[in-house]
C-alpha cells in the first residue's frame, strides 16, 4: 500500500484501519498469496531528502518493533509491502521497498521463468546503479532496471520501457508471457502506481476516491484527512468497499497533490 497527503501517523493506515495490510499479511483476499509471512518493509518520507527505510524478515503481525515506529512517525508519503516469497531466499535485503536516493520502490507479482534469462536482465543494468543491488529479487532487479531506463528523469516512459525489455528478452527465451505486476513508485512528491500483466491478469490495485467524497460516506474520518490524501492499495481497506475504486489492467496511476491520473500502460521496446 501507498500513502500521499497530509501528514499522518502511520498506524491509521497500518493498524487502525480495518482489514488493513497487517491483517492482509495474515490473509490477503488473494488466491495466489493468502498469507504474506516472508517479511515486512516500510519507506517513508520526512525532514530527510532520503527517505526512511525499515525491513523485517519477521512476519509484520509479530513485530512489535514495526508497531511502535507506526505509532510514531508522521509523514506525508509512505509506503508498506508484506511479502510472500516465489524464488528469491527469505532474506532483508530481499524485503520491499527498495530505495536509490530519493526513490523507493513496491512490487506484488513476478518476473515468470526469470531463471531463463536472468543473465540478461541482470547484465542489461548500468554500472552506476548496479553495486546499489543488495538482494536476489526479481522486483529490485525490475527497479534497478526502471532506473537504467530513465526513472529518475521520466518515471512513466522508464516504467513502460522496463516492461517492453523485460517481455522482449522472455520471449527471446521462449517465455511469452513474463510479467505480473502491481507497482508502487515515489521520489518523495508524486507518486506512480502500475497494474500490468503479459496476459492481462495483474493483481488487483485500488486507489481511494476524492477525500471529500470519503468524508460523505464516513464523517468519522472528518479532521484525520487531509484534502488531498489519497491512498493505492492491493486490497480495499475499511469498512466501506466504495471508499476505492479499482484501477483497470494495464493502467498507470500518478499521484500528485491530491489528483489521480489514469494512463494507459504499454511496454515499449
Amino acid at each position: 500500500m501507498a500513502y500521499s497527503g497530509g501528514k499522518i501517523q502511520l498506524d491509521e493506515l497500518l493498524f487502525k484501519a480495518k482489514h488493513n495490510l497487517i491483517d492482509q499479511s495474515m490473509s490477503s483476499r488473494s488466491a495466489e498469496t493468502p498469507t504474506n509471512a516472508d517479511g515486512f518493509g516500510l519507506g517513508w518520507y520526512g525532514a530527510h531528502k532520503t527517505p526512511g527505510l525499515f525491513r523485517s524478515i519477521r512476519p509484520a503481525w509479530n513485530d512489535f518493533n514495526l508497531r511502535d515506529l507506526a505509532a510514531n512517525i508522521e509523514s506525508h508519503l509512505f509506503m508498506a509491502h508484506v511479502r510472500a516469497t516465489s524464488l528469491a531466499t527469505v532474506q532483508e535485503t530481499n524485503c520491499h521497498p527498495f530505495r536509490y536516493g530519493h526513490w523507493l520502490f513496491v512490487h506484488n507479482g513476478e518476473v515468470f521463468e526469470i531463471e531463463k534469462f536472468h543473465r540478461e536482465l541482470l547484465m542489461a543494468v548500468d554500472p552506476k546503479y548496479f553495486s546499489n543491488i543488495m538482494g536476489s529479487t526479481d522486483s529490485e532487479l525490475m527497479f534497478h532496471l526502471a532506473l537504467t531506463f530513465g526513472l529518475e528523469d521520466d518515471p512513466a516512459g522508464a516504467l513502460m520501457r522496463m516492461a517492453g525489455f523485460i517481455e522482449k528478452t522472455g520471449k527471446q527465451k521462449g517465455v511469452n508471457e513474463s510479467l505480473w505486476m502491481t507497482l508502487g513508485v515515489s521520489d518523495g512528491k508524486t507518486l506512480y502506481g502500475v497494474r500490468y500483466a503479459s496476459d492481462n491478469a495483474a493483481p488487483t490495485l485500488y486507489h481511494s476516491i476524492d477525500a471529500k467524497d470519503i468524508l460523505e460516506i464516513n464523517p468519522l474520518l472528518k479532521g484525520k484527512l487531509s484534502t488531498t490524501a489519497r491512498s493505492i492499495v492491493s486490497e480495499p481497506l475499511g469498512v466501506f468497499p466504495e471508499m476505492w475504486k479499482e484501477v483497470p489492467q494495464a493502467t498507470l496511476l500518478v499521484v500528485n497533490d491530491g489528483s489521480i491520473t489514469e494512463k494507459k500502460f504499454v511496454p515499449v521496446t
